[in-house]
């Protein structure tokens, strides 16, 4: 999810009160960074532990590197990890924007990432990489962004990718309930089983990972 500090439309608050009154157990604000304003993380971080001092849902502080030069993923990876991103994302090749070819490639080939962002038309030989460096594929909700969502779904079927439903919530309409998520998830393609595992198991496993159990 996106907030006021990057392109989105809400406060980290506003964010999670939308979601929890969704019944959601945890959100993780990703707002997009490069190193114009990668040093912003650290600022949300009082808004999210006050968020989840008082509230019942997990707030978690993340990063999604966007547009950025294939060459800099890594470093800005680690630097986004350095202050404080517990889940560190990649705005990958969708087909709705003009990204750097090569980003799906550099984001599967860094072990710092935790998922990559609609990866448009993923290769299968990217989605092998991702496999092996447990880089979660994303399954889009937001408008654009999906139209790569069936071969996302084919792909990773094929070579046994986590797959994660994500909003990418920039609006107060883009946040969905589980309900939806589920539509999205058929629209993929996917089936019933690899949508729980895509929206409550998968979720799970990274924050896991990253010291978050929910």
């Amino acid at each position: 999810m996106h907030s006021l500090f990057s392109d989105g439309e809400l406060l980290p608050s506003e964010l999670a009160r939308r979601a929890l009154v969704l019944g959601h157990e945890a959100i993780a604000i990703t707002d997009h960074v490069d190193y114009s304003n990668i040093n912003t993380i650290p600022e949300i971080s009082a808004a999210i532990d006050d968020i989840n001092s008082n509230w019942d849902i997990t707030v978690v502080l993340g990063a999604e590197i966007t547009h950025a030069p294939t060459e800099s993923i890594p470093a800005l990876a680690e630097k986004a990890r350095e202050l404080g991103a517990k889940i560190v994302v990649v705005h990958g090749e969708t087909l709705n924007e003009p990204v750097v070819e090569g980003t799906n490639f550099a984001a599967v080939n860094c072990k710092e990432i935790d998922i990559l962002g609609h990866p448009g038309l993923i290769t299968k030989e990217e989605a092998e990489l991702a496999k092996k460096n447990d880089v979660a594929l994303e399954i889009s909700a937001r408008k654009g962004h999906c139209l790569g969502n069936g071969h996302v779904a084919n792909i990773a079927r094929e070579v046994g990718n986590d797959l994660v439903i994500d909003t990418d919530t920039h609006s107060p309409d883009d946040i969905i309930t589980f309900e939806r998520s589920i539509e999205i998830g058929l629209g993929a393609g996917m089936t019933k089983e690899e949508i729980l595992k895509a929206t409550i198991d998968n979720p799970r496993k990274i924050l896991k990972r990253n010291g978050i159990e929910i």
